[in-house]
């Protein structure tokens, strides 16, 4: 997101936009398409064949994604799967995974609920961080919990699964779908272009060498995923946002009212600048956001849930505006536009709505600021 890498950034993007526009609209775009393209090992080491690069990267994929609405399990693999891989110890299973990941040859998915409670990821309260737990039995651990609304947990040939081990910490058990005791349900949603299942196992057997453990601790661990989806999901509504935008302004240059273009009504006008100015915020804090998760600076979590509240509850309203913009036509199935704002819609509430965001943000200034009526110290 800086001006270094601003060059590479716009290849990406117009590799990305022209990849993801030839794409069919009704189907997932081709995997096997995507990891050649090396999308799916951008953050990955280069030791498993990843390209050693950042988030940064991954967000000009995201946000293309979001422009063409494009189907597909890449943000739940590079954003979530990979996320976590990085965070977990070196282990011979890990790492036999982090490749196969990388080429496309395996699609795992992390088990975390699209409907994400930020309280739950708030400091000091970890109650539903993990849903799972592993319990000892004779025959070793077995897994037991569930998860709902997992994004694109039906098509997952592996799950990772948050669980509690018995001596407190949080690990990865990594489970086959379809072994005894677990079931994945598909959830349908307004959302078309998304996938999402239920994920549930009861006394699923777990062997020692399929649980992993994360790099210092696992509840953090789990925060910084949480967080890196929701930020994905604010990239994917950006670039929404920006594709409706570009829609509009065609459609008024175009359509004819009155003998003249509709572009030309200073209503029109004044509707897409608000549009404009809309995006334009943001787009900066989702750079922020972006920059503070590559940093991995302490403001991240802050960052990422300025730009959730704001770029999610802004596709929205941008969404709307170009459907009502388009008149008539706006309302078609051929408009497309029916697509965005449905993609849109479950951009808000996926890893929390915006008000849900703006709670955390407020718990979190309401702590820093001293009592009211106490003085730097004065004592009661």
């Amino acid at each position: 997101m800086s001006d270094e890498f601003a060059e590479i950034h716009d290849e990406m993007r117009a590799i990305a936009r022209d990849l993801l526009g030839n794409a069919d609209a009704e189907s997932a775009v081709d995997w096997s398409l995507i990891a050649r393209s090396g999308w799916l090992g951008l953050e990955a080491p280069a030791a498993f064949d990843g390209a050693d690069a950042t988030f940064a990267e991954v967000a000009v994929i995201l946000q293309e994604m979001g422009r063409a609405v494009a189907r597909g399990a890449y943000p739940s693999v590079a954003v979530l799967a990979v996320g976590a891989l990085g965070l977990l110890e070196p282990h011979p299973g890990r790492d036999e995974l982090f490749r196969g990941t990388v080429a496309g040859a395996v699609l795992p998915v992390v088990a975390l609920t699209a409907e994400e409670r930020v309280g739950a990821v708030a400091p000091g309260a970890h109650a539903d961080l993990a849903p799972f737990r592993l319990v000892p039995d004779t025959d070793g651990l077995r897994l037991h919990g569930n998860a709902d609304f997992v994004l694109d947990a039906p098509g997952a040939d592996r799950l990772l699964v948050p669980a509690r081990h018995p001596d407190g910490e949080i690990v990865i058990a990594v489970v086959e779908p379809g072994v005894a005791g677990t079931a994945v349900t598909a959830r349908p949603v307004v959302d078309a272009t998304r996938s999402l299942g239920r994920v549930s196992a009861v006394g699923v057997e777990v062997a020692p060498s399929a649980v992993w453990r994360f790099h210092g601790d696992g509840e953090r661990a789990l925060r910084r995923l949480y967080d890196r989806a929701a930020l994905a999901t604010a990239c994917d509504s950006l670039g929404l946002s920006e594709a409706m935008l570009a829609a509009t302004v065609d459609y008024a240059e175009v359509r004819e009212q009155f003998g003249r273009p509709i572009g030309s009504f200073q209503a029109v006008k004044h509707a897409c600048a608000d549009m404009l100015v809309q995006i334009s915020v943001a787009r900066q804090l989702v750079a922020a956001a972006v920059r503070a998760e590559v940093a991995s600076a302490p403001e991240a979590a802050t960052a990422v849930s300025m730009a959730k509240a704001f770029a999610t509850d802004m596709a929205v309203r941008v969404t709307g505006k170009a459907m009502q913009l388009h008149g008539g036509m706006g309302y078609t199935w051929e408009s497309g536009i029916h697509a965005y704002l449905k993609r849109a819609t479950l951009d808000r509430s996926l890893f929390g709505t915006p008000a849900q965001h703006r709670q955390r943000l407020a718990r979190r200034y309401a702590s820093a600021r001293p009592a009211q009526g106490v003085s730097p110290g004065s004592h009661s």
